[in-house]
């Protein structure tokens, strides 16, 4: 199946979400992504023993889902590693022999595991990996394009910067401007149809997969991209400079989670503060466009009161020279950020 063939097929899926037995909601968030931005896709979850994270949608058994149209069960969650667990296999194949495809955005490919490999051929499902970079990639020009662009970076891994970039691509087309959201991982290839997995991409590489996958446009077109990883993180900072310096991006955007106190997965690493990511991003950004700027803060202030996330955005509003959002919230911060996008 090409890359063309497999968006396809993934625009019309309807899925069944597995979690296997995930105890780390920051582990689930393609589970996550997807019930929230592909809401009417998603027809409910599968969890194994074991574990503590849920998507909030009902269970169901493979059969169950598939009575219920589901097409596909997909691997709704991505571990570090991005491998598949052997005690996960039996639930896998019970979704083909119910008729499901299977959908995964892990690094391991579903056709490396035989037993995977020989309930397809025997039911006719099909073994959909997402987190296959395209053949033809080539190494980075480091030319200027036309066009603008908006780059989402974070202060750690997994705190939203699909999110803060699904939600300013809407919110821009929704004031009528030409956006156009770019998918850099599994889940945003799985909800918009298209994208490259840039931490699939052999590393010499990546920054020409970004200059490939936000190509010229026309001057006033915008294209938020979303970021992938931290530069201050220990084992993902790579994946996130070559996207910088191939996304060649105008403007970038700051996502933040104000509850996290260390890197997900590393108790021992603080996460560096929005003054040292702005800072350190805005340098090593001017190597391919000197006028890279930072417009805004997009904070995830999930599992928060309304009045303690709106005391969170109006103190760091007031500490740095930036609107702060949560762009789930919306409302008029989020209308703020908005603005300067386009100023």
């Amino acid at each position: 199946m090409s890359n063309q063939q497999r968006n396809m097929h993934l625009e019309a899926a309807r899925y069944l979400l597995f979690l296997g037995d995930v105890t780390e909601p920051g582990y689930a968030k393609t589970a996550f992504g997807l019930r929230d931005w592909a809401t009417d896709r998603c027809l409910g979850e599968l969890r194994l023993e074991g574990a503590t994270v849920s998507t909030g949608l009902s269970t169901l058994s493979p059969e169950e889902a598939a009575a219920r149209g589901a097409t596909a069960l997909v691997i709704g969650v991505a571990a570090p590693g991005g491998g598949i667990p052997i005690h996960w296999v039996p639930a896998l194949v019970a979704a083909l022999e119910a008729g499901l495809d299977i959908v995964s955005g892990m690094h391991v490919s579903l056709s490396d595991i035989g037993a995977l490999v020989v309930t397809a051929a025997r039911t006719g499902g099909r073994l959909i990996n997402v987190r296959i970079p395209p053949s033809d990639i080539p190494i980075a020009s480091g030319l200027r394009r036309s066009g603008r662009r908006i780059l989402t970076v974070g202060t750690d891994c997994a705190l939203g910067k699909k999110y803060a970039a699904l939600a300013i691509s809407r919110g821009l087309q929704q004031r009528g401007i030409d956006a156009e959201f770019r998918a850099t991982g599994q889940t945003g290839i799985m909800l918009s149809g298209s994208g490259i997995p840039i931490d699939a991409v052999v590393s010499d590489f990546v920054a020409g997969a970004a200059e490939l996958l936000s190509p010229a446009a026309n001057p006033d077109h915008i294209d938020v991209i979303e970021g992938q990883g931290s530069l201050f993180h220990p084992a993902y900072a790579g994946v996130s400079l070559g996207l910088l310096h191939g996304s060649q991006p105008d403007m970038f955007i700051v996502c933040h989670a104000p509850q996290r106190q260390h890197l997900l997965g590393f108790p021992t690493i603080p996460v560096p503060s929005l003054e040292a990511v702005i800072a350190q991003t805005t340098v090593l950004g001017r190597v391919t466009n000197p006028a890279i700027r930072c417009v805004g803060i997009a904070l995830n202030t999930g599992g928060m009161s309304q009045e303690a996330a709106d005391a969170e955005i109006t103190a760091l509003a007031a500490r740095l020279p930036f609107p702060v959002s949560d762009p789930l919230r919306g409302g008029p911060s989020f209308e703020r950020l908005l603005d300067a996008c386009v100023a």
